[in-house]
């Protein structure tokens, strides 16, 4: 029982964070398509596009956590949280933006780890 309130509030944590960045990515959060700009080169049309894609699939993944979580969709959760933690000192913001956003990527590998740990649980049970 421990387990599933824990499980929860990952699952609840993560998709708030996935949700709120979704959200922003939707509205085209200038600043974020500034990033984009000058991480890849493409001009601003394109970039409002691009992060507009990424909203809408970080809606997505929040949905899939709090509906039903999968190990592929937690993992890409995680590197995804690590890389745009980690955009903010490549784009010139302080170091400690990044650090500040590090539960960005460890809920949801925390929460990976979790189900991997169950699934192999159920796994010795029945063998």
């Amino acid at each position: 029982m421990k387990n599933k309130y824990l499980e929860w509030t990952l699952r609840i944590g993560v998709a708030g964070e996935f949700i709120g960045h979704g959200v922003f990515g939707l509205q085209g959060k200038k600043q974020w398509i500034g990033w984009i700009r000058q991480m890849t080169g493409v001009d601003t049309t394109l970039a409002t596009q691009l992060l507009f894609l990424v909203g809408l699939l970080d809606i997505a993944v929040a949905l899939v956590v709090l509906v039903k979580p999968v190990k592929p969709v937690l993992l890409w959760a995680a590197i995804w949280g690590f890389w745009t933690a980690l955009v903010r000192p490549l784009v010139g913001e302080p170091i400690w933006d990044f650090v500040e956003r590090w539960g960005n990527w460890a809920a949801p590998l925390a929460l990976f780890l979790m189900l991997d740990k169950e699934k192999n649980k159920f796994k010795s049970k029945q063998g």
